[in-house]
């Protein structure tokens, strides 16, 4: 009420212009139309101006530049900068003072692009940080809105790790830092990389200084390789091979580790100058081998998986880190050179013997043919002296055949002991490799593992046979099979081969006997032992010659007789008529024998 006392009425109210809707008084409306106007910004149109932001929402921002009316932006130009907020300052392009409904029409964008070669040449120079919106992906790194020009992100630059998926970086705004302009193509280099290595320089000094082997630190897993894993240390790389990822065997190093992942290592070794770290993970574990079971022994059996083949053998992991080797020698009671990967493969569950055991070495070895009895054991029961059996041609030698009675019983088959009748030069004349024959058993050498076999003893020895019919002297029908420089090998009746020297190839009009050529041989020589039959053609003409000789000789000796004693006349007369009779009746007993021989 005192406040209300103390108002003064004006004089000069004029309550007909109040009523009217006039309240300028005494100042006239043009007037303060001029004094407002001088009050407001002079603005041009296609200039940059500075404006305040006074409100803003999802799709617009309102920007008062002191003009008698705000100008509206979108809010997509502002985009780079997520944190804008009422009250920051911006500049802006006046593209129109006012459109058809009066309205300012301002850009942001425009404002940006007109200044951005200034300002990005700028923040180069004074090595500026700068904020830039991620709008795509492009061939090799990512496109950047930086002060409304698009420059090029390298995937290499976004980080000092490498980048798996560069889509969560689409929509994002970053810092960079403009590394290279080339002002002929209006291209522009930007780097979030450059920002964080001088940091990490200093982390990398700091760990570096702090390294000793045998310590234990965190890193996250940055790489993996066929050969290892790369460990970030804090910005220090380190590798942890892939024979100190486990002591187990590893494939890969995928099946131990996964990519980000946070594990603890220990430094094992690094450089003088500790650029290179070798990192272990299997010595953060005690070995397999100290937890092995103190109470196994050789002679036991264990089972375990095949993790490694070779040629020589098979390694066996009985547990993580425990591993015996099996030598191709150990996987089968055999004698024949064959491969491991003929007896398992990798992943073959088996069950295996120890046959040594060394624990400080840590090594062991294993055998898989010790779970079948051993077959010379009793050898002398299953394969004794005189016992027929089977038998597989294994290999060959100049002087036999090699062959295995069963799996781990060999013997050997000499060359003599092939054929009765036939000359074997070589075994392949008579077998082949892979085929099956027929064995006895002759000798048994059970110290070297080894059987002496004959093929031949299982037939009845012919020679007893041919010692009646081959008889020296007589004649039999023969053909030459093979002429050779000390004589001819001649095929007789029966299979049996005889031989011949050239002299006594020679026929009876002086010609020389030919191969394949059929006559008569006179048995000069038959030796059984070393069954061997020695013929002749011209033996049989040149005997025939030496009885016509004789004859004649006991013809000229009848005078003579005459005046010998009577009682040698009496003896020579009897002898003579003997002779004289066999002379007379020569050529009919000649002809008979040769009939006789030729039809035996």
């Amino acid at each position: 009420m005192e406040n209300l006392k103390n108002i003064v009425p004006v004089d000069n109210f004029d309550w007909d212009v109040f009523e009217q809707g006039e309240t300028y008084g005494n100042v006239s409306k043009e007037d303060l139309v001029k004094t407002y106007d001088e009050s407001l910004s002079t603005v041009k149109d296609k200039e940059v101006v500075m404006g305040t932001v006074t409100s803003l929402n999802k799709r617009e921002v309102v920007v008062n530049i002191g003009f008698k009316s705000d100008g509206v932006v979108s809010m997509a130009e502002f985009r780079y900068n997520p944190e804008l907020k009422v009250g920051d300052e911006v500049e802006v392009y006046i593209e129109s003072q006012e459109d058809k409904k009066g309205q300012l029409i301002l850009s942001h964008k425009k404002a940006r692009a007109t200044r951005s070669w200034d300002r990005v040449n700028e923040a180069l120079e004074k090595d500026e940080i700068i904020k830039g919106f991620i709008k795509c992906r492009t061939k090799g790194g990512m496109i950047v809105d930086v002060f409304g020009i698009e420059a090029f992100l390298p995937g290499s630059q976004i980080d000092v790790k490498p980048i798996r998926d560069y889509d969560v970086f689409v929509g994002k705004t970053m810092e960079f830092k403009i590394v290279k302009i080339n002002q002929e193509f209006k291209n522009v280099v930007v780097s979030h990389k450059a920002l964080i290595e001088a940091e990490l320089e200093q982390q990398k000094k700091d760990i570096i200084s702090k390294l000793e082997k045998g310590q234990v630190l965190e890193g996250t897993v940055k790489n993996i390789t066929s050969y290892g894993v790369f460990i970030d240390l804090g910005g220090v790389d380190g590798l942890i091979h892939i024979t100190d990822l486990s002591w187990g065997r590893v494939s890969h190093p995928e099946e131990i580790v996964t990519l980000d992942e946070k594990i603890n290592v220990v430094i094992l070794d690094f450089d003088d100058e500790k650029k290179r770290i070798a990192l272990g993970l299997k010595q953060l574990t005690p070995h397999p081998w100290d937890a092995l079971d103190a109470n196994l022994k050789v002679g036991d059996k264990v089972k375990g998986k095949v993790v490694v083949m070779a040629d020589y053998g098979a390694f066996i992991e009985i547990a993580p880190g425990v591993e015996g080797l099996i030598h191709v020698s150990e996987m089968s009671w055999t004698q024949h050179l064959r491969s491991a990967q003929d007896f398992m493969k990798v992943g073959d569950e088996i069950e295996a013997v120890i046959l040594t055991l060394d624990r400080d070495e840590r090594k062991m070895s294993l055998g898989i043919k010790q779970l079948k009895s051993d077959p010379w054991e009793n050898i002398e029961t299953r394969f004794a002296v005189g016992s027929k059996h089977a038998a597989k041609v294994r290999n060959f030698t100049n002087f036999g055949v090699f062959v295995e009675i069963e799996e781990g019983v060999d013997g050997l088959i000499h060359i003599s002991d092939l054929s009765w009748t036939k000359k074997i030069k070589h075994p392949s004349e008579f077998t082949q490799i892979g085929a099956e024959i027929d064995v006895q058993v002759l000798e048994i050498d059970k110290e070297n593992r080894r059987l002496s076999l004959g093929h031949k003893q299982l037939e009845e020895n012919p020679w007893d046979v041919f010692e009646t019919i081959f008889t020296v002297g007589s004649v039999h029908e023969g053909t030459i099979i093979e002429v050779l420089d000390k004589g001819a090998v001649v095929s007789l009746p029966y299979g049996v081969e005889g031989f011949a020297t050239p002299k006594h190839l020679v026929k009876e009009d002086g010609s020389q006997a030919v191969a394949e050529e059929k006559m008569e041989f006179k048995v000069i020589e038959f030796n059984k032992e070393a069954k061997r039959i020695i013929l002749s053609h011209s033996r049989i003409f040149e005997d025939e010659q030496k009885g016509a000789k004789k004859e004649a000789a006991a013809g000229e000796k009848k005078p003579a007789a005459a005046k010998r004693n009577k009682k040698e006349e009496e003896a020579n007369q009897v002898v003579t008529g003997s002779v004289e009779k066999t002379t007379l009746g020569d050529i009919e007993e000649l002809a008979a024998l040769k009939e006789k021989l030729s039809g035996k």
